[in-house]
């Protein structure tokens, strides 16, 4: 793992990597099988007690994320070894609300062929560990025996295989055997490095497939947010702004009519008139502020939604702290998120405060989180408001959480990358 004052890529020395690969494997052959013990258990154990109403579902389910702990530190000791930035291990979200969705996310965190890659690469290891443990003791015993001369009587046991030679005979002994021990100890270091690359690090084809199809998806999730946001402006014109200017112009018109006649209620149309050309004004300009927000660009992410809490109905509870300015698009995107989630409040949770927290996260993301104390219930429906925000979020790369269970409280949770 990269350190932020060395160059990325960067590895340890041959002789550190080495020492350090044994003294993993070491550890590794000792609470390897305690760990493999548990995993077994715990799924022996589940698939045994689900008949039992189901009990065993809770233990598969401990089993699904101990397997995603123990990928993710199995990921993170290779990568702390070797420095080979490997893809990180994430836990699984679920954009579907409900049971269903839960199951979904379960299912999804089981398959991930990360966390197999981690369990193989753990397996492996740890095989290679309980080897490691009786070449070391090879070696010490070795080296004592090159001693021995020094210490012992006229017989000498060496390796605990009933080899009973001379003291000076001894020497040579172990130091050939502490030799070949030691030889072979850097063997299983070398071997586990190859290894580990090759299962932990996803092959060229791999990448390429993961990168089109993450590019797929963004594009489909860009043109679906595309979709969405042209249909709530065109609805936004057709019922707000549109029949207000209709409004207007049928006023001026009657007021053209009493112009002359009717003076007095002439000015009272129009004056009626310029009330509604005002709201209408009003309007275009909050539409406007939702297709683009020009003190976002000015002022950034900070001031922008200290604006839009301002005019919020609902009450926020406001906790940025983004220390620096993120991309355009990562910024664009996390406002449009919440000022969507607090408009789709205001409207549809009967809630009676929200809470907004921003922060920018040390792998170069931008989090945010919505969380209201209204009804709950919400659900992502083709062209609606959820669905608008999942496909800008997913757009720019990012991810995106619902939950709103019945009863509340209702939370919107979304990470962009801060370079989007």
């Amino acid at each position: 793992m990269t350190t932020p004052d060395s160059p990325p890529g960067r590895r340890p020395a041959a002789p550190a990597m080495i020492a350090g690969s044994l003294a993993q494997l070491a550890a590794l052959g000792v609470i390897g099988p305690a760990v493999f013990t548990v995993l077994f258990t715990l799924l022996g154990v589940g698939l045994g007690l689900v008949p039992l109403l189901g009990v065993g579902l809770l233990l598969l389910y401990v089993l699904v994320y101990a397997m995603y702990a123990t990928a993710w530190l199995e990921y993170a000791r290779v990568d702390g070894l070797y420095g080979l930035e490997l893809p990180p291990v994430r836990v699984r979200r679920s954009s579907r609300p409900g049971f269903g969705g839960f199951l979904r996310m379960v299912w999804a965190q089981f398959t991930d062929p990360i966390v197999w890659r981690g369990i193989a690469s753990i397996a492996v290891s740890t095989v290679l560990g309980l080897l490691v443990v009786p070449l070391l003791t090879a070696v010490i015993v070795g080296i004592a025996g090159a001693f021995a001369p020094l210490y012992a009587g006229e017989t000498v046991r060496l390796f605990g295989i009933g080899l009973d030679v001379g003291s000076a005979l001894a020497v040579p002994v172990g130091i050939v055997g502490a030799l070949a021990a030691s030889a072979a100890l850097v063997g299983l270091a070398i071997l586990h490095g190859v290894l580990g690359r090759a299962i932990l690090v996803p092959s060229r084809e791999a990448q390429l497939a993961h990168e089109a199809r993450l590019s797929q998806e963004q594009r489909a999730g860009a043109v679906r947010s595309a979709e969405v946001e042209r249909t709530r402006i065109e609805r936004d014109l057709h019922d707000g702004v549109q029949p207000r200017l209709v409004s207007v112009g049928m006023t001026l018109g009657l007021a053209q009519q009493k112009v002359d006649v009717d003076p007095q209620a002439a000015k009272e149309l129009i004056a009626e008139a310029h009330t509604s050309t005002k709201a209408a004004i009003t309007e275009l300009r909050q539409l406007a502020r939702g297709i683009h927000t020009s003190v976002l660009d000015d002022r950034g992410l900070d001031a922008a939604l200290s604006a839009l809490a301002a005019r919020s109905p609902v009450p926020v509870t406001l906790d940025v702290r983004v220390p620096g300015r993120c991309g355009p698009a990562a910024e664009a995107a996390v406002y449009f998120v919440i000022a969507e989630s607090l408009t789709n409040a205001a409207k549809h949770s009967r809630g009676t405060e929200a809470r907004v927290l921003v922060r920018m996260r040390e792998e170069g993301t931008l989090w945010a989180r919505i969380e209201d104390n209204g009804v709950g219930g919400a659900r992502v429906v083709a062209g609606g408001g959820l669905d608008g925000i999942a496909n800008r979020v997913l757009g720019v790369g990012g991810t995106f959480r619902l939950d709103s269970p019945g009863g509340g409280p209702t939370t919107v949770e979304v990470t962009v990358p801060c370079a989007s």
